[in-house]
């Protein structure tokens, strides 16, 4: 039997390969008659962690701006090459259980693909990258979008 993914779950960051991920879940949801949930997480502990002065609430809410600034941008690369069906989701939380447990329980996801990060080895050890964590955690299929190189 034939699988078809039918819900692909991209997660964006203003990043290179997170827009060549995006780009490619086009493609495989064209393919699939699927569909596409963009999601960016803002990881609200950088908010609790200072305290809420109205400084950082000012930050916060421009970063949410910004988060919804990118799906727009998503959306519309989607519709320039006749695709429709993308949904946006501003998510909070932690970036690698927002992507590996939490937004694909939720919208029934059964494809994530995610970029491969732009960090060097050493803030990799350091961060732990998100697409290592949503590798092993994810309980659907996960496809890593490896950068593009350079011509």
């Amino acid at each position: 039997m034939e699988h078809t993914y039918q819900t692909i779950l991209v997660g964006i960051d203003g990043s290179e390969q997170a827009k060549n991920a995006f780009a490619k879940a086009v493609e495989v949801a064209r393919r699939n008659q699927g569909k596409i949930i963009v999601a960016s997480v803002l990881d609200s502990q950088v908010s609790t962690t200072m305290g809420f002065a109205p400084l950082n609430e000012s930050i916060f809410v421009q970063e949410e701006e910004a988060a919804k600034e990118m799906i727009q941008e998503a959306k519309a690369y989607a519709a320039s090459v006749g695709f429709e069906a993308v949904e946006g989701v501003v998510a909070y939380g932690s970036a690698k259980t927002a992507m590996a447990k939490e937004l694909p329980a939720k919208y029934n996801v059964d494809l994530i693909m995610i970029g491969q990060s732009g960090l060097n080895a050493v803030e990799r050890f350091i961060t732990g990258s998100v697409a290592s964590y949503v590798i092993r955690e994810a309980k659907c299929d996960v496809l890593i979008i490896a950068p593009e190189e350079a011509e």
